[in-house]
């Protein structure tokens, strides 16, 4: 009976053995298949809540207005909150890129909370900022704790860190496949990390999953028209393309230079975000409207339904930079799908296209140059305004992302390839070596 015993258990080990050999990918995939099923299933519920609370702070603030006077006084109380006890997250996203890059001691817990609190408080009291960033901190931080538990070496840590993004990034907008791709393509100007390729997709696919299992309703945007491809019709997209990229740069640029002059100015950092918030909220009342703050989604809306003044994307610009170099917490994406839905809108008075058509065009290019992610700015077009327009959307971000030049808003974001040849010498250096 012992005899038989050992001779079934050896025979197997042998069929074990020689299965493995013969689909040696089968081991990493079951492995990433149970952790990307549970980064979906955390960070899912995490953006489901975060866009539900979202909802519900722009609703009440819309509602009493009076509370944008109070929002020096939340901007405070997020600072000191930051530089008591978050100075170890306040780096946000490029904390984040930082880790893929150089993974070292796991990301804090109390990223997620912290980041979470202070964009509903940023958005209940009047600032102009996103969602993004704190979809994606939220995920990054929830995501690394699960490096201990299945005891994840160095690169396992980044391909994690990956998958959290594309998580994060794909729930929080509805959009799985420019989630994925953006967690690939983020760290990393020029190059895509291919191992981490199933993590990312499989985490984006079913984040996105759970978060509509809450029944979470995504924005939807329609394009009316759109011309059959021809060479004016091309030749105008590549036109657009540049004003977009010339946009990103000059965002990215000013973002960041209007965070070293208020770092400057004010050495107290509790201090920045109430002086940002004076200014934000003394511009609302004097202007009488909430057109440029929170996310402005109902007049990205109506950039594809009109066409809309130049000046919109300007005063949302100025807005989102003032908020978030201040020190006010969100993310940067929604204000530049925005700022570039509003600028392609207007561009529409200048060049033969249709305005949805540029609207859309301008909703993802600004995105793909701010951001150096054309390859996820692409699928998102895609997967928000259909397979029609994705010639005219993949031209404007290419043509965009090559504009914008090495700035981004991340400034940990490093060159893996150059987008020319005058800028080789640059490789393996971050963005903010050219700030």
């Amino acid at each position: 009976m012992s005899k038989n015993h050992q001779t079934l258990r050896k025979k197997t080990v042998f069929h074990t053995h020689l299965f493995f050999r013969r689909f040696p990918a089968l081991p990493y995939i079951l492995k990433w298949l149970c952790i990307s099923i549970i980064v979906g299933a955390l960070v899912g519920t995490a953006s489901a809540g975060f866009l539900q609370s979202l909802e519900w702070a722009t609703h009440f603030r819309e509602n009493h207005l009076w509370m944008i006077a109070l929002l020096p006084i939340a901007g405070f109380l997020i600072g000191l909150m930051y530089y008591y006890w978050g100075k170890e997250v306040e780096a946000g996203n490029n904390l984040l890129i930082d880790n893929i890059h150089d993974p070292k001691r796991i990301i804090p817990f109390k990223m997620a909370p912290f980041v979470y609190l202070g964009t509903i408080a940023t958005h209940l009291f009047g600032g102009s900022a996103g969602r993004e960033g704190t979809a994606l901190q939220m995920a990054g931080a929830i995501a690394d704790q699960l490096s201990k538990p299945f005891r994840l070496d160095r690169n396992e840590r980044k391909t994690l860190i990956i998958a959290a993004i594309a998580a994060g990034f794909g729930s929080v907008f509805g959009t799985p496949l420019a989630g994925a791709v953006f967690g690939l393509e983020v760290f990393l100007i020029g190059r895509i990390r291919y191992n981490a390729i199933f993590p990312a997709f499989a985490s984006a696919i079913l984040a996105d999953g759970v978060t509509n299992l809450w029944k979470v309703k995504h924005t939807h945007y329609h394009i009316d028209f759109i011309p059959k491809l021809e060479f004016l019709p091309i030749l105008y997209s590549i036109l657009a393309g540049i004003a977009f990229g010339i946009c990103a740069a000059a965002f990215s640029r000013i973002i960041h230079w209007a965070g070293s002059i208020f770092k400057s100015k004010i050495t107290f950092p509790p201090l920045r975000p109430v002086a940002g918030g004076i200014i934000v909220a003394l511009a609302v009342f004097a202007m009488g409207t909430t057109r440029y703050i929170g996310l402005g989604v109902p007049v990205i809306l109506e950039s594809f339904e009109k066409q809309l003044p130049l000046y919109d994307f300007a005063l949302k610009m100025i807005f989102t930079i003032v908020t978030l170099s201040a020190g006010f917490k969100g993310g940067e994406v929604t204000p530049l799908f925005f700022i570039g839905a509003t600028l392609g809108s207007a561009l529409s008075l200048f060049i033969p296209l249709p305005f949805g058509l540029l609207a859309g065009m301008g909703f993802v290019a600004v995105f793909a140059g701010a951001t150096n992610t054309p390859l996820a700015c692409m699928l998102m077009g895609i997967e928000l305004f259909g397979a029609e327009c994705g010639v005219y959307v993949a031209i404007a971000c290419v043509v965009s992302y090559l504009l914008s030049g090495h700035n981004s808003i991340y400034t940990r974001q490093k060159i893996g390839e150059a987008k020319n040849r005058r800028y080789e010498s640059h490789q393996d250096r971050s963005i903010s070596d050219f700030l």
